[in-house]
């Protein structure tokens, strides 16, 4: 029983092993035939014939794709190309109370860098009427909130409406992404160091630095906005 127990073992292996290189040689493929998003993808069994595998290698690498994103099912059309969203597919996985304690330290790092790095979109595309509704925003923030270290229903809306500032469809939905893990980061004790109430860049700065100042002064203040954050990670 062992015995037959390890074959078949051996044999989920082989076939996970085919699976994961058919699927590598049809995007290889789709990309050396230059397929674009919208282009029929050929049948099951032609792909089998050209592969040499069986329709059911096929038909589990097909399915990996249509899980990413990359193909999807056209009525009168079979199955075509598609862009995928990479943001939804990322956050169907995002989940703070499923990944571990590096990748959630990250996750806080890369929303600390996302903030910094949009300086010069924001500087470039931001309106006059877009000044404006951050100073809505801004004037009916809590009056202790330049103290607070990270309220995220107040991160959401002022750094949210930076976001859509940048005119960066992707950006926007990292940030949507990204904050409900920063916030579960905080709240976690996951950095163990204390927090450290400091006077910094408050929002109403960075709406000023945004009206009247240049991209590096923005990066400068924002730097200097999330300061408490920097300093759990490096002191």
């Amino acid at each position: 029983m062992k015995s037959n127990g390890l074959i078949q073992s051996i044999k989920n292996i082989d076939t996970s092993s085919l699976v994961d290189r058919v699927e590598k040689n049809l995007v290889e493929l789709f990309i050396e035939k230059k397929f674009k998003v919208g282009d029929p993808i050929p049948k099951e069994l032609e792909l089998a014939d050209a592969l040499g595998v069986s329709r059911t290698v096929i038909r589990e690498a097909l399915l990996r794709l249509r899980l990413m994103g990359l193909i999807d099912s056209k009525k009168k059309r079979g199955a075509v190309l598609t862009s995928p969203d990479l943001v939804s597919i990322l956050e169907k996985s995002m989940n703070p109370e499923i990944l571990d304690k590096s990748t959630l330290k990250e996750i806080f790092e890369m929303r600390l860098a996302l903030e910094i790095g949009m300086a010069d979109f924001i500087i470039e595309r931001v309106k006059p009427e877009d000044i404006a509704e951050l100073r809505a925003i801004v004037s009916v923030e809590p009056s202790a909130s330049q103290a607070a270290i990270f309220d995220v229903e107040q991160e959401i809306r002022f750094h949210g409406k930076l976001y859509d500032i940048t005119g960066n469809e992707t950006l926007r939905k990292f940030q949507k992404m990204l904050l409900p893990v920063f916030d579960y980061v905080h709240q976690s004790g996951l950095l163990k160091k204390p927090v450290k109430h400091k006077k910094f860049v408050s929002h109403a700065g960075l709406i000023d630095l945004i009206e009247k100042g240049s991209a590096e002064m923005l990066r400068n203040g924002m730097r200097n906005h999330l300061e408490n954050h920097f300093a759990r990670l490096f002191e």
